[in-house]
């Protein structure tokens, strides 16, 4: 169903049908056992480290509401990986076979121009995914070993993929487009495209709410702070403008990715320093961004190192602040009126200190601080006070939610 009242009907119809949700990454596999149309979380887990040290030793936990199971064990790929999640399912439960699973539904962080809504896979699906590689070389192989893995565990599922990038595709041309020759745009696939998605969609709805008005009349920036991290500016509803672009790497410093670059920089390595692409692909992903600057890739540790007067890690701070605030700035322009701001995963709810810096650089947009409600907040809160031209809130995302939710509409049909 494609219009929001179906969405509404099928949130209400289907509020405790359960979704098992898969998010493979390189080394890991996380899922969620909860409700689609609730949200209430059955179950979670994680099997970390798979393939590492030859697939010898993976670290697995499994969490209900009751109780926390911790293990090691061998795990050279995904299959192992899945296999050690149902283990789990079995012997701390739920028990899958008698949830009710409606389906399991699948991260995928790339979707090119493909994909703008949430899709039945099937082997034409799975080919897609695949000719999507290069432009996501570190995610869609490992999205597509979760995939074939769950498919191969639970065959008799409708399994359902959920894009990152599909919640940008409203984005305008002005705001997608890069000045570059039209074979590379219309050919290559160079354009922006946006991630976090759901996290996006959940935050500004949920940020919405807490304003208490319509989402459709809202226009918000919402900050994903995390160890990925973008910013992206919601216009009723609608991505209109993000940071990251054709890739993950684009826009706000990261825990190891650099964000904006001059594209001259690889050129000059090449000529100066000998530098082969590949070499600089896996310096973008791995030795740039916070790990670069201060020898640390976790915000805490950053923050820690600050602390003992380490000017490398100030600056660090310092360069992550600048960039927030100049995006958020940017973008209240780009909407043309400002009405919250919310922050949102790992760094962007816990730490207060940044958000302090960033929204005492936006006085000039009329935000007032909450000192005390900034330094307490715990879960969903505002964090300026009653006086403040623009709201600011803590939102804690909920990725997971949004991608089942969004599949209602396709596990409904």
């Amino acid at each position: 169903m494609d219009s929001a009242g179906g969405l509404v009907s099928d949130l209400t119809q289907h509020a405790g049908d359960p979704v098992l949700v898969v998010n493979a990454g390189s080394s890991s596999l996380k899922y969620e056992l909860l409700a689609a149309g609730d949200g209430t979380r059955m179950a979670r887990g994680a099997v970390e480290r798979i393939g590492e040290d030859g697939g010898a030793q993976a670290e697995a936990w499994h969490e209900t509401s009751r109780s926390r199971h911790e293990t090691s064990d061998a795990c050279a790929d995904h299959h192992a990986a899945m296999d050690i999640a149902l283990r789990a399912f079995a012997t701390h439960g739920p028990r899958l076979e008698q949830a009710g699973l409606v389906g399991v539904v699948h991260r995928v962080v790339h979707g090119g121009d493909r994909f703008v809504d949430p899709v039945v896979i099937d082997p034409d699906v799975l080919a897609a995914i695949e000719a999507l590689v290069p432009l996501a070389p570190l995610h869609n192989p490992a999205n597509l070993d979760g995939i074939r893995a769950a498919q191969a565990a639970l065959p008799d599922l409708t399994h359902v993929a959920v894009f990152d990038t599909a919640f940008h595709h409203t984005l305008p041309a002005a705001a997608s487009t890069f000045a570059v020759p039209r074979p590379w745009r219309q050919q290559w696939g160079v354009r922006r495209y946006g991630f976090h998605g759901p996290s996006h969609a959940y935050v500004a709805r949920r940020t919405a709410a807490l304003l208490g008005r319509d989402p459709a009349d809202c226009k918000l920036v919402v900050l994903h702070l995390g160890n990925g991290a973008s910013a992206c500016a919601v216009d009723g509803g609608r991505s209109v403008d993000t940071s990251m672009g054709l890739s993950p790497l684009d826009g706000l410093v990261m825990g190891t990715r650099p964000g904006w670059l001059d594209p001259a920089v690889a050129g000059h390595l090449a000529r100066l320093a000998g530098m082969s692409i590949d070499e600089f692909d896996h310096a973008l992903a791995h030795d740039c961004g916070l790990q670069g600057l201060c020898g640390h890739n976790d915000f805490r540790a950053v923050m820690d190192a600050c602390r003992d007067g380490d000017p490398d890690a100030d600056l660090a701070v310092e360069i992550v602040v600048h960039r927030l605030v100049g995006v958020t700035g940017a973008y209240a322009a780009t909407l043309g009126r400002l009405d919250a701001i919310a922050f949102t995963a790992g760094i962007g709810e816990h730490a207060a200190d940044l958000r302090a810096a960033v929204l005492d650089r936006l006085g000039i947009f009329g935000v007032e601080l909450d000192v005390a409600a900034n330094a307490a907040a715990s879960g969903e809160t505002r964090i300026t006070t009653t006086k403040s031209a623009v709201a600011a809130y803590v939102v804690p995302t909920n990725e997971a939610w949004e991608m089942a939710r969004s599949a209602l509409t396709v596990l409904t049909r």
